[in-house]
């Protein structure tokens, strides 16, 4: 087997675990990837509040997406929105007991496991790869292409 196919089927097999894990967690927990580590983001948070855009920036997400994921959110009780003492113009996203419960009851993410993995890497070893992966997305001409909330830099410093 040629280098080139070889890399195209290690891709297959990322995209294959990354999707497979999002369904799982969706049939477990009744959350999608970006909603749990929404609620994650929240759990690590002083107060475990936060604004929207604190969201958005975390995930890398527009507002407009976040807005989905909170209103989800909120109506399965995981999170509550609140006005913020002393500015009622500023609204609070905050965790609820039902949403650190159900933190406390799933898995670590793919995402998690592979940052732990990658935090044991020399700087040369992780310059390299992400070389390697910026290369890839040129490839895919996907540079201007947003990021799902998976995977950040980061995530890596430790």
């Amino acid at each position: 087997m040629n280098n080139f196919t070889e890399i195209l089927i290690d891709l297959r097999k990322i995209v294959r675990s990354v999707n497979l894990e999002s369904k799982r967690i969706q049939k477990e927990f009744g959350v999608s990837i970006p909603q749990l580590l929404c609620l994650h983001y929240l759990a690590s948070q002083p107060g475990f509040q936060s604004t929207m855009t604190g969201i958005a920036n975390y995930l890398k997400l527009n507002l407009s997406t976040v807005t989905g994921i909170v209103s989800r959110l909120e109506k399965k009780h995981l999170l509550a929105k609140l006005p913020k003492t002393g500015d009622k113009r500023i609204t609070l996203v905050s965790l609820t007991a039902a949403g650190m419960k159900l933190i406390d009851q799933s898995p670590k993410l793919m995402h998690q496991r592979l940052s732990d993995k990658l935090s044991a890497l020399s700087e040369q070893q992780l310059e390299s790869l992400k070389d390697s992966m910026q290369l890839l997305v040129q490839s895919f001409d996907i540079s201007d292409e947003a990021a799902s909330p998976i995977v950040t830099m980061d995530d890596f410093q430790v």
